[in-house]
């Protein structure tokens, strides 16, 4: 008896744990993100520098300091510390990690004191008549220790923890991609809103020399120098121009609220101090990770990974759930008439108990219940891979929108330079009499457009190199 309690021992002890045994997806074997070389270079243009793209260069953190404006700076700092979405994934996070924890805590024996104080009347019908009936009115005090310990025999348990855990990993790569996407957008939102600032400003300044130039048309039709189709011509530019303004500064509002979202403000409250397009600076080199090191700094990978990973333990938990189970428990206290009897003479107690268990019918649920944790897997495998896919594709997307947007930026400088020179020309003969007002009003509404999608252009450029920096995995922590 004693070698076969010694051998079940150690085949306890030495317990397997059932299910796939995870191992980390393999890095992936492509070397680029287009089937074309990328740029090593982003051209400079007549108002913004070049950049050099490095491959295989350090991801810098706080990246939105390579801008160069301190409030910019202050803007994504309000947000990180602010932002609603950061809070909710910071709470799922703390929850994910009691969770572990609990689950973590079901390994151990589970230990447990008990006192109970009853008073009991025994009934007439079983006393002595020539005893003391009193004797059939007395206290029962007990007292116990219950302590029960699951063995975890094929590794349920442990699977269990495993997946709790890795759940914890994911909510915290969530939280780190929630910070990176606060920071890029708050940085994006502030670009927009300066170039909406800027673009309304250019707006106001055409209305005004709009307005000039009807008032200089009038003068001449007064003399006789033209006729009212002239003035009719300008009051529809003048009126085009305006039009435009309310859609503008529409847009200022609802950005402005968008930022104070971020910075978890309330609307109307007013915001802190925003940033000017010309105070922006690009920075002179941009890193280009490769790919087998962009699915380890990408905190949305990380967390499909660690999904995958958890999905992988639910299996075993679930294999095992089928297989036999064995609980061990004791109890020992004392029970007697008065609280101090309770561990005198005969009234401690005690007892052990061992017990198995091996399912053996119910319902297909067992079985159902593997099958639903392997199609989760497989799921998560997918979800993993569309993460890596996504990741690919949002580093391409920036890449060539570096790459096109300059060129952009480049035509809008040429064409506004261009339109700005030919509207000085035409307002200065106008003033002369030597040119029709059609040719000024043609160049007048090319001069709005071009100022107009100058500025986009600007802010396109800075945007990008957010993208760049989000869509490589950004991290808002100093220490990454």
């Amino acid at each position: 008896m004693k070698r076969a309690l010694v051998l079940l021992g150690m085949a306890l002890l030495s317990g397997c744990t059932v299910g796939p045994d995870f191992a980390p997806p393999a890095a992936p074997s492509s070397k680029g993100y287009t089937p074309d070389p990328p740029p090593t270079a982003i051209p400079a243009t007549a108002g913004l520098p070049g950049e050099t793209l490095v491959a295989g260069a350090a991801l810098p953190a706080r990246w939105w300091t390579q801008f160069g404006n301190v409030g910019l700076d202050r803007l994504v700092d309000m947000a990180l510390a602010a932002n609603t979405d950061i809070a909710v994934a910071d709470a799922n996070l703390r929850q994910a990690r009691a969770q572990a924890a609990t689950v973590a805590g079901s390994r151990l024996p589970q230990a447990d004191v008990e006192y109970q104080a009853s008073r009991v009347r025994a009934s007439r019908a079983l006393s002595d008549p020539l005893s003391d009936p009193g004797i059939f009115l007395y206290s029962l005090h007990t007292a116990t220790l219950n302590i029960a310990y699951p063995l975890d025999l094929f590794g349920g348990t442990r699977r269990r923890v495993e997946s709790a855990r890795a759940s914890a990993e994911a909510a915290a790569f969530r939280l780190e991609a929630a910070k990176a996407a606060v920071a890029a957008n708050t940085v994006v939102a502030a670009i927009e809103e300066a170039a909406l600032r800027r673009k309304i400003a250019a707006t106001e300044a055409s209305i005004k020399a709009s307005r000039n130039v009807l008032a200089l048309l009038r003068v001449q039709f007064d003399a006789g120098a033209i006729g009212k189709a002239d003035i009719a011509a300008q009051v529809a530019v003048l009126a085009q121009a305006e039009g435009s303004l309310p859609a503008l500064v529409k847009a200022r509002g609802h950005q402005q609220s968008a930022l104070s979202i971020l910075l978890g403000r309330d609307p109307g409250e007013p915001l802190p101090a925003t940033i000017e397009l010309d105070q922006l600076a690009l920075p002179a080199t941009l890193p280009v990770s490769l790919p087998s090191t962009l699915v380890r700094q990408r905190p949305d990978v990380r967390a499909a990974e660690a999904s995958l990973h958890a999905a992988s333990a639910d299996v075993g938990a679930a294999i095992a759930a089928r297989l036999p189970s064995i609980t061990l428990s004791a109890s020992a206290g004392g029970q007697a008439v008065r609280f101090g009897d309770m561990f005198r003479d005969g009234n401690p107690f005690w007892s052990l108990i061992g017990g198995i268990t091996q399912p053996l019918f119910h319902g297909g649920a067992l079985r159902n219940q593997q099958r639903a944790a392997e199609a989760a897997l497989d799921g998560a495998k997918a979800q993993y891979r569309a993460a890596v896919l996504g990741a690919f594709g949002d580093v391409a997307d920036a890449l060539t929108a570096l790459d096109a947007d300059a060129a952009a930026l480049a035509a809008a400088e040429r064409a506004d330079a261009a339109a700005a020179e030919n509207l000085g020309y035409l307002d200065y003969q106008l003033r002369l009499g030597q040119v029709g007002s059609l040719a000024l009003l043609n160049a007048t509404a090319t001069r709005v457009q071009t100022a107009t999608a100058l500025v986009d252009a600007r802010a396109a450029r800075f945007s990008d190199v957010a993208a760049l920096y989000l869509a490589l995995g950004g991290s808002a922590e100093p220490g990454r």
